[in-house]
């Protein structure tokens, strides 16, 4: 991973993807605004200043891998791949529409450059970025995975199976961001199972983890360079984050896990945001 970072320009590609992601979403009448909006510092951090990757060879065996866990997050994925430069922005516009490229979920790595794994079913992105992470240590190959997860996805015992045999083995090329914005689809995280203290479970399970501001810049890139330099275990990410974040309208309100916006909503969010018409 590389960090050259220039805090105001990515701050601003965050609320750029926010505006996108709102905008689609009306435009094509789809869901999971909440969801994408409190992950979205971190894909603009990932993808603009910590992945190693190229949209002009997507497939390099030495790239570090990036599996969104939380597959409903979709549009934030494909947003964010499209500023990047691995596809036109053209090709959202029928997101989520019949014989669209892009599913409200993330398709099989062969339809998409830039997608590693098929996701949405959740559990399943850690075992499979585990398995990437030992692949590339069995072949000397120097990249790093990472995975983020939904909180309420770490109610899924196959997410703990995996962080058992990743800590057995030492796989310190993995790390896992756990989106924790307090909400699951039908309630609040903590009512539903007792995640709190998440961190002291991974550390338990033999991650080194952490917690930290999931929309503070500045502690995202300062926890993903930590990682980067390795610390012998894998490392998990604890990101305190607020469903719908940056709209004053849409956070820590679970309605708009479903909810579409509005024609005027998105204007209100473009006002809000600072983008230019």
């Amino acid at each position: 991973m590389t960090l050259n970072v220039d805090l105001k320009d990515i701050e601003a590609r965050a609320r750029a993807l926010r505006f996108r992601i709102i905008e689609n979403s009306h435009k094509t009448r789809t869901p999971h605004l909440g969801s994408c909006l409190s992950c979205a510092d971190m894909l603009t951090a990932l993808y603009f200043e910590a992945l190693k990757i190229d949209p002009v060879t997507p497939r390099d065996p030495t790239r570090d891998r990036f599996i969104l866990s939380k597959g409903h997050a979709a549009p934030a994925l494909f947003q964010v791949l499209a500023m990047r430069g691995f596809y036109p922005e053209r090709l959202l516009a029928d997101y989520g529409q019949n014989g669209s490229l892009f599913a409200e979920h993330p398709p099989a790595p062969d339809y998409l450059a830039g997608i590693e794994a098929a996701t949405g079913s959740l559990g399943h992105g850690l075992p499979i970025g585990l398995g990437m992470a030992l692949a590339g240590i069995i072949h000397n190959l120097d990249y790093k995975v990472v995975v983020m997860l939904g909180d309420g996805e770490c109610n899924e015992g196959s997410i703990w199976e995996a962080a058992l045999l990743a800590a057995a083995q030492k796989v310190d090329n993995l790390c896992v961001i756990i989106d924790f914005n307090k909400w699951q689809a039908t309630g609040r995280s903590r009512e539903i199972m007792a995640l709190d203290p998440l961190a002291d479970k991974w550390r338990a399970f033999g991650w080194a983890a952490e917690e930290i501001d999931g929309h503070d810049m500045k502690a995202i890139l300062a926890a993903l360079s930590r990682f980067a330099a390795g610390r012998g275990r894998p490392a998990a990410i604890v990101a305190h984050t607020v469903k719908g974040s940056g709209l004053s309208f849409m956070e820590d309100d679970n309605n708009w896990h479903y909810r579409i916006p509005s024609a005027d909503e998105v204007v209100a969010a473009r006002d809000e945001l600072g983008i230019r018409a």
